[in-house]
């Protein structure tokens, strides 16, 4: 008797092992292929037509995408015969308040900008520390709670640019001509999820939230960067930023413990610093220290944080580098705006431009007779 699992009938030559099986002949449906291509396309195009409009709308404009790629073209640059060049390091106050069309037209020519938002500068001052091909100058920004926390946001920035591959650089080549001068929605900060993730959900229970940094500047090709307009003219869209920032103003007390780890990593970075401007000071590359203004409730909380005799003071002893801070200089200590206590509108970045440029080259001009 045939068991359940198998069946009483003869088998034929197609059930035998390792003769071919028929192929199913499936019905595909008869449609007008060419008019579903061409609604497909009309609703692409449609879709993204509306978005860039909806982001044009708000106030977004085309610009470059300020990331690893864009970042690594500069970097490449000391490696292709801008060895001598001005070098441009530290966090989004260094990126946003440095004019480099305003340093060009004061030094003749324009420095290469490597600080990166949210970012200490210290990875890169190694870098140019153990870079044989550079051979020029640095300016290092300082903003207190970046530097003295030793926070990289982006610090793999470098290993991108040391690993990065002939199609990357061929992409972002694309991108930069073809896509990033023409869509203003392809900024990160206006993609679909990145929105749906910032709207006001709710939360559940322990889970922490808070608002994300929004978009502040807008980039060209080689980095020059500067603040968008909507921050300083747009009231809600500051007092937005300004929200962002005070999320981390008042903190829970630390416990002991947290305490004795923060001094340690503040010195930790210091003498971090240290021993990368003594390699470059053995090579003959001058590096000025810039403390960059900051106002109002951030101020306020880098002073409490990082008070100037804990954490600067002993950076330009020990580094034995020449320092500027702001508030020691009154032509950087007043008379420029600042919409979200931390940086500066283009108007006001590019006087600062000036008059720090005058500071450096009248009282710390280089010591081999050439201009920052």
């Amino acid at each position: 008797m045939p068991s359940s699992t198998s069946s009483s009938r003869r088998l034929t030559a197609s059930d035998r092992p390792g003769v071919a099986q028929p192929v199913p002949v499936r019905d595909v449906p008869e449609h007008r292929w060419g008019l579903l291509l061409v609604i497909a396309l009309l609703l692409a195009v449609g879709l993204t037509g509306t978005w860039e409009w909806h982001w044009r709308h708000y106030g977004v404009v085309a610009s470059m995408r300020d990331d690893a790629e864009l970042w690594a073209r500069q970097r490449r640059r000391i490696d292709n015969g801008d060895g001598n060049a001005t070098v441009l390091i530290g966090a989004s106050r260094t990126f946003f308040d440095v004019q480099l069309p305003v340093w060009e037209r004061l030094s003749g020519k324009r420095p290469i900008q490597l600080a990166l938002v949210g970012t200490s500068p210290l990875f890169a001052l190694d870098d140019l520390a153990d870079d044989p091909n550079f051979k020029g100058r640095i300016l290092m920004g300082v903003a207190p709670d970046v530097f003295f926390s030793g926070y990289e946001y982006r610090g793999t920035f470098l290993r991108f640019f040391q690993k990065e591959s002939p199609s990357q650089r061929v992409g972002k080549w694309l991108s930069m001509h073809l896509v990033e001068p023409q869509l203003a929605f392809y900024d990160p900060d206006f993609a679909l999820f990145t929105v749906i993730r910032r709207q006001d959900w709710p939360q559940r229970s322990g889970l922490k939230g808070g608002l994300q940094v929004r978009k502040l500047s807008l980039s060209a090709a080689d980095r020059q960067s500067y603040m968008w307009s909507k921050v300083e003219n747009d009231s809600e869209y500051r007092a937005l930023t300004r929200r962002i920032w005070a999320q981390d103003f008042n903190p829970p007390a630390p416990t002991p413990a947290e305490l004795i780890d923060k001094e340690k990593t503040l010195y930790l970075q210091i003498a971090r610093a240290t021993a990368a401007i003594a390699r470059l000071r053995a090579r003959g590359v001058p590096v000025i220290i810039v403390r960059e203004p900051s106002t109002g409730e951030y101020l306020k909380f880098e002073t409490s944080n990082f008070p100037r005799a804990k954490a600067w003071d002993v950076l330009i002893a020990r580094t034995g580098a020449p320092g500027i801070y702001f508030e020691d200089y009154p032509a950087l200590r007043s008379g420029y705006e600042l919409p979200e206590w931390s940086h500066m509108t283009r108007a006001s970045a590019e006087r600062y431009t000036v008059e720090l440029y005058r500071i450096m080259e009248r009282d710390f001009p280089p010591a081999d007779g050439s201009r920052w």
